[in-house]
């Protein structure tokens, strides 16, 4: 008997989220980035001006309790925790 678990290919690396140095990145790009994470963390409806917290964020990736995450397959970044995986 096989055991088709043990055939199952891996994940290609290439394929992988990873953590870009944020000091890369130009501040506009940075600012986008953080703007993104404001509205879809407290959406552009349930508080009055999410982007009110857009420097908390900045401060917070700048500290490192934040990262930029890049995704090759979706060819996006985000922001997230250091510790996040997909």
């Amino acid at each position: 008997m096989s055991d088709e678990a043990a055939r199952q290919p891996e994940a290609d690396p290439r394929e992988e989220r990873f953590v870009v140095d944020a000091e890369l990145l130009t501040e506009d790009q940075l600012q986008g980035l953080a703007e993104e994470y404001c509205t879809r963390y407290h959406g552009l409806n349930d508080t009055e001006n999410p982007l009110a917290e857009r420097e908390r964020v900045l401060s917070a990736v700048r500290r490192g309790d934040l990262v930029v995450w890049f995704d090759p397959v979706e060819n996006t970044a985000g922001l997230g925790s250091p510790s996040a995986e997909v």
